[in-house]
């Protein structure tokens, strides 16, 4: 009788503690919660303190940080970068960052567009967007990997007083980027990619797919440096595809730009259906339409062997076809 006397007891004290533990667990999620919070902010902050000090003028407007306690959410009405020293300027809509409490490790980003963007040697940019969202995997001392997805993509020409020109549209696309030691790895695909006849002096090509793999050598390096320049870089392309139907053609190879801004490439080149690569370009160049013609009869008698593309100092040729100079990058 006196045991079972003192068994509710034990229940009661047992219950007790475990409330108390989950209390004492909450407090701590909580208080990391609001001091992540203070963090990301004086963070944002400091960083875009950094940039004014280096004449750079950086806006994450209204900043709020929400989502307790299921996750931290990350909002600025609108982003606002100008550098008036490289004569850089970029400016897009609301952005959205959330952490959520199963996966802090695993943020989710989503940008509203427009983006207009100003950069040296073009002209000024409009690129809209359906959906864009990036996702990322945080590691230090940076991230292991960002993937961003985007569906209904198109881009225009935006001068200031002047008429707009329609550039190209693409119904979705993806790109991965991943550091590799001071290299950085991409990889990437799109479909439906639609360049307008306007934006290639009235020149018609068909609906693009594409993907792409590709190591930029010294890209970490780059990044940082903050450089918007290629000039004295080099890549490792292990694979570059556009299709469009039955026609396909894809490369390879190492190219390089050297300090004078020229290219540098020796590049494998294959072809899908030689003769539908050619009519594409004889309807894209009228003007050498017969060139092409010869050109790519020839080629399509070689089947599917592979042909290379030499670029020295920017002047290209492909196998025995000159195909002009390729002027120096900026």
């Amino acid at each position: 009788m006196t045991s079972s006397n003192r068994n509710p007891n034990r229940g009661g004290r047992g219950l007790l503690w475990l409330i108390g533990l989950l209390l004492l667990a909450f407090a701590l999620y909580s208080a990391s919660w609001f001091w992540a919070a203070a963090r990301v902010r004086s963070e944002t902050s400091e960083a875009i303190a950094a940039l004014e000090a280096r004449g750079i003028s950086a806006e994450c407007a209204d900043m709020n940080i929400s989502g307790y306690p299921l996750g931290l959410t990350v909002t600025c009405e609108r982003l606002a970068y100008r550098d008036d020293r490289r004569a850089v300027a970029a400016v897009a809509g609301n952005l959205q960052a959330t952490a959520s409490l199963f996966g802090p490790l695993a943020p989710v980003l989503y940008l509203d567009g427009p983006l207009r963007a100003e950069a040296p040697g073009i002209a000024p940019l409009r690129i809209d967007w359906e959906r864009l969202q990036a996702t990322t995997a945080l590691w230090w001392p940076m991230p292991s990997r960002v993937t961003v997805t985007a569906q209904g993509l198109s881009g225009q020409a935006d001068p200031q007083g002047a008429d707009q020109v329609r550039l190209f549209t693409v119904e979705s696309a993806e790109a991965e980027f991943s550091p590799l030691g001071r290299a950085l790895g991409y990889r990437g695909q799109f479909s439906r990619l639609a360049i307008e006849a306007d934006a290639i002096g009235g020149r018609v090509l068909p609906p693009l797919d594409g993907a792409g793999e590709a190591i930029l050598t010294d890209g970490i390096t780059l990044l940082r440096g903050g450089s918007n320049s290629l000039r004295g870089h080099a890549a490792e392309i292990a694979k570059l595809e556009l299709v469009s139907g039955e026609a396909g053609i894809s490369l390879s190879g190492p190219i390089a730009v050297d300090e004078e801004g020229l290219v540098d490439a020796s590049l494998e080149i294959s072809l899908r259906d030689p003769k539908a690569v050619g009519a594409i370009l004889s309807a894209a160049i009228p003007e050498r339409k017969r060139q092409i013609e010869q050109a790519f009869s020839a080629l399509a008698m070689l089947g599917s062997t592979p042909m290379t593309l030499k670029i020295v100092k920017g002047r290209a040729a492909l196998g025995f076809i000159p195909l002009g100079r390729i002027p120096p990058f900026p």
